[in-house]
């Protein structure tokens, strides 16, 4: 509609899509956003700022589809680039929402079936859960809610794929997270804890400098304790280098807070298993200790999980201002000759990933992946020297990484604040 029509409705409706956790099935899936960016088509449109394509934009809250008024039936589709399956669907109506629709698949964009319909729709978000395959998916509207026509925020479809190890888990995770603030535009470390809320995921990894500027007991209990402590039970941090600032010492406001979520096995440095994967969390302040690579060098001999995955503060590669950091490369070298598969990094704030490589930043199938994400809440920074096997590079943007983990493989999509996937990763098998 050429008029705005932005109602309380319309805000409910996707405040809740950012915060309601999806719906778990009964069979354990890894599900992929597919349909963001991808082509898209309707049967008309209001006008040129109302095309399809903004209905699969990734933009909640600013763009939209909306069809010509006051006719039925209408519909928009998206092309998803070859035949997918297909587990969920979720419509972001703006206030002309469809009373009666249906969804459709097509392997070719002439035959169609319908996999989902009702006559009673009511607007606002509708998250449906399906069981399909095509490449093509629509709505076709049948029945207007309103005297307008047919408008989506946004339309979203996601891939399932049955998890091949029977278990399937969803982890979140950033670094630099927590500026001394706690409200206001500029404040962003509760948008990111809203995020995780939204995940909802079975534990949450952080990449150091959880809290800023260093990382004061107080600091943790007026600034990271009113966001991200609502998650601190199932927490499985890792410090950074501004938890070292704290007067009182070291980690002191670090390890008064997390208590013995933060020091397991007495150490800040410590391991833990779920599933088919064996986690690490380092203390990168202190990779010149030998006593934590020999220990580290221990956890690994003793490991008898598949998948490997660690996570510290100072990245071994970065494309950022501050760059490569050699005090990661023995723990690296520990890591590959183990066959790790996952390194998680904070730091630079900013988000990077890498495809696989070795210690020496050699393209290698069986090397580990790498993802920097910084971009928790603090400051962004620049892209400065791009590296070598590296991916993706997205700054000026916060967001979480949902991490995505079966008995046998990996991925992840990077959750920005507005709640659009900003970057999907390929799904990775584990060593």
């Amino acid at each position: 509609m050429s008029r705005a029509r932005w109602s309380l409705l319309s805000v409910l409706v996707l405040m809740a899509g950012l915060l309601t956790p999806a719906t778990a099935t009964a069979t354990a899936v890894v599900e992929t956003l597919l349909s963001q960016g991808k082509p898209a088509s309707s049967s008309s449109k209001e006008g040129s700022s109302y095309s399809s394509g903004k209905a699969f934009d990734g933009n909640l809250t600013s763009t939209r589809w909306a069809s010509l008024e006051g006719r039925d039936p209408e519909w928009v589709r998206v092309d998803l680039g070859s035949v997918q399956q297909i587990s969920r669907v979720k419509l972001f109506w703006e206030a002309a929402y469809g009373k009666a629709y249906q969804i459709q698949v097509s392997p070719d964009a002439s035959t169609w079936s319908t996999v989902y319909s009702t006559t009673s729709g009511d607007g606002g978000l509708d998250d449906l859960t399906l069981t399909a395959s095509g490449r093509y998916v629509r709505m076709y509207g049948t029945a207007r809610g309103t005297t307008y026509g047919y408008s989506l925020w946004e339309m979203q479809v996601y891939g399932g794929t049955p998890d091949p190890g029977g278990t399937s888990f969803t982890v979140a995770a950033a670094g630099d997270i927590a500026e001394q603030c706690t409200s206001g535009s500029s404040c962003i470390h509760p948008k990111t804890a809203a995020l995780v809320e939204s995940m909802n995921p079975e534990f949450v990894l952080t990449m150091g400098d959880n809290q800023y500027d260093d990382a004061l007991l107080s600091d943790f209990r007026n600034y990271y304790d009113k966001t991200w402590g609502r998650f601190k039970s199932k927490t499985r941090p890792s410090p950074g280098n501004h938890e070292t600032y704290d007067p009182a010492g070291p980690l002191a406001g670090y390890k008064s807070y997390f208590g013995s979520i933060a020091y397991p096995q007495g150490k800040p440095y410590y391991s833990y298993d779920r599933g088919e994967w064996h986690f690490i969390a380092l203390d990168s302040n202190s990779f010149d200790n030998q006593a934590q690579l020999d220990w580290l060098s221990a956890d690994l001999a003793a490991n008898t999980k598949r998948c490997v995955a660690a996570y510290w503060h100072h990245p071994l590669f970065s494309s950022g201002e501050h760059g490569n950091d050699p005090v990661s490369r023995p723990v690296w070298q520990r890591l590959y000759a183990a066959r790790a598969d996952l390194v998680l990094n904070g730091h630079d704030h900013h988000y990077e990933r890498f495809g696989p490589q070795s210690p020496t930043a050699q393209a290698d199938p069986n090397g580990i992946v790498e993802i920097l994400g910084g971009m928790g809440g603090a400051s962004p920074y620049n892209i400065e020297n791009v590296q070598p096997n590296s991916q993706k590079r997205i700054t000026n943007t916060f967001g979480v990484l949902k991490l995505n983990f079966t008995d046998t493989t990996f991925a992840w999509q990077l959750i920005g604040v507005d709640g659009s996937v900003k970057d999907t990763s390929p799904t990775y098998t584990c060593h």
